[in-house]
């Protein structure tokens, strides 16, 4: 058995990942992304140097959208779920999330309440776990 093992030689595969999970990772678009970034496989090396050191397209994307629903989420202050129940299910562009701010609507206002809600409610059960712990 030992004389097997002392045969073999330790290498390290390289770790891939989709498309849709690095778009996912660098916080942009997929259907945005140039083609053959969509085509292919991204390496973790790979994910680093973009994050690192992100090409053109990359930082127009991350300036200017279309952005996915998580990063429009982030940008209005609200729940994905809220984007959803205000009738926002397309990527949007950093044009178009200003002018949702500038225009207000009922929804926006009303799922920005309800996330500072939710977050003033996380702090506080979090205070207490601390509090409890000390």
């Amino acid at each position: 058995m030992l004389d097997t093992l002392d045969g073999m030689t330790s290498h390290q595969s390289t770790q891939t990942m989709k498309p849709a999970t690095a778009a996912k990772k660098l916080g942009v678009y997929l259907e945005a992304t140039p083609a053959e970034f969509q085509e292919g496989v991204v390496s973790r090396a790979e994910l680093n140097e973009l994050q690192a050191k992100p090409p053109q397209w990359l930082q127009d994307l991350r300036l200017n959208g279309p952005h996915p629903r998580p990063v429009v989420a982030a940008k209005l202050g609200v729940s994905i779920a809220g984007l959803a129940r205000g009738g926002v299910t397309e990527p949007l562009t950093t044009e178009q999330i200003e002018a949702l701010k500038q225009e207000g609507p009922e929804w926006l206002v009303r799922e920005r309440a309800t996330q500072a809600e939710v977050r003033k409610e996380s702090a506080r059960i979090k205070k207490k776990n601390a509090d409890r712990q000390a």
